[in-house]
């Protein structure tokens, strides 16, 4: 059954909890005062002091925030690097394995173990060279401040081609302490709608890289273990809800079809037989809107902003934003805030387009304020904070039409 074409933003029918905000630590990011240029843009509810913390990174990909302020940051061209004391060191860290630099894959994303206070434990995605091509492999090492140790893939997606795109490669860490990693199509799309490899999939495994016993496939014939969802075509952004604990992906459409899910186990979610985009002559990429056995996108995109990393604001300093979700744009070249109240999105707002700069991450610090990641060949890492002279502006934003 074909459904209706939707409107520009789909929503879930299912209610985001009342809960408020667990008090975060307020630990301030190191950064270098004296180094820094500042600008500000308007936005709906605030004046926004954009600092530019770090700049000269080649294709910065990701950052993960240190205990004690410092900042660590991936370039793609397979360097670690960090930000300490409130200055990029020039020297990478040591211990990142050999990286397959070529078109989408690189050193991509990175995350710290939630115990990593006590066990030292950083993962990172990266693009692993083999017979048959390339992959996408997790790994990961014990960091002592200087250089990595112990490194080691914990899992190796078997989706190799020769393609050299659509590697996928967020990751984020549940709250029951698994770990989620997508895997991309690699331009090769009917292997999404597959369970015998793990390209166009989300994976789920233990921090060690093991398989959950409460996986979806597991024990199944002709099946991934490591699967937990499946018929994505190039994930950019995961983010789990701080309120209810669910698991948040986004994925590139082709021409149109970029696309924000709701990940559930063993679901699948459409592509290519199911998609909101075109190709890129402008043909439908599916007959299909809709099919009772796939699921829909919460929100999509048409045309495409190129859509990438992704973080939910939970913090204070900027008022009116806390719970607002925040997505990169790679080809619009701008922040996507989108305002979610319960079942609906009510509305979204384009920041930061007057960077004309690709961003390819956004995260919340342990600040309360939000740094992004431009994806150039002079990247920068930018900090978003409320200007002094901002106030409590409360503006009303309508609901699009």
């Amino acid at each position: 059954m074909v459904g209706t074409a939707p409107t520009s933003f789909m929503v879930a029918a299912w209610v985001i909890a009342a809960m408020l905000v667990p008090e975060p630590s307020l630990a301030r990011p190191s950064v270098g005062e004296e180094t820094l240029s500042r600008t500000t843009v308007d936005t709906a509810l605030h004046r926004i002091r954009i600092t530019r913390i770090a700049s000269h990174l080649e294709h910065p990909w990701s950052v993960a925030f240190l205990p004690g302020g410092d900042i660590l940051v991936t370039e793609r061209p397979g360097r670690l690097r960090i930000i300490r004391n409130g200055v990029l060191d020039p020297v990478p860290i040591a211990g990142v394995p050999e990286v397959h630099h070529h078109l989408d894959g690189g050193l991509l994303d990175l995350a710290l173990h939630p115990q990593f206070a006590s066990n030292q434990l950083v993962y990172f995605t990266y693009s692993r060279a083999g017979s048959q091509g390339a992959t996408v492999a997790l790994a990961r090492g014990r960091f002592d401040g200087t250089a990595l140790h112990d490194v080691r893939d914990i899992f190796v997606a078997d989706a190799w081609s020769t393609t050299d795109v659509q590697y996928g490669s967020r990751i984020a860490f549940g709250r029951d302490g698994t770990l989620f990693m997508s895997v991309g199509e690699r331009n090769q799309r009917d292997r999404a709608q597959m369970l015998t490899d793990h390209a166009g999939t989300i994976i789920r495994i233990r921090d060690d890289g093991s398989v959950p016993d409460d996986n979806p496939f597991v024990g199944l014939a002709d099946a991934r273990p490591e699967i937990y969802s499946y018929g994505h075509r190039n994930v950019q952004g995961l983010a789990v809800h701080p309120y209810t604990g669910t698991l948040w992906a986004n994925e590139h459409g082709p021409q149109g079809g970029d696309e924000v899910n709701l990940v559930m186990a063993g679901k699948n979610y459409g592509w290519p037989r199911v998609s909101l985009g075109r190709e890129y002559d402008g043909a439908p990429v599916s007959d299909a809107w809709d099919l009772p056995s796939m699921e829909r996108p919460l929100l999509f995109w048409s045309p495409s902003i190129g859509i990438s990393g992704m973080t939910f604001y939970t913090g204070r300093r900027l008022g009116g934003w806390t719970g607002d979700l925040f997505v990169g744009g790679l080809a619009s070249r701008n922040l996507q805030r989108t305002m979610l109240v319960d079942t609906a999105s009510y509305g979204h707002e384009a920041l930061l387009g007057e960077f004309h700069a690709r961003i390819r991450d956004v995260r919340e610090g342990p600040d309360e304020l939000l740094y992004v990641v431009t994806d150039e060949d002079d990247g920068e890492i930018l900090r978003l904070e409320p200007d002094d002279d901002s106030g409590d502006s409360e503006s009303v934003v309508d609901a699009p039409a």
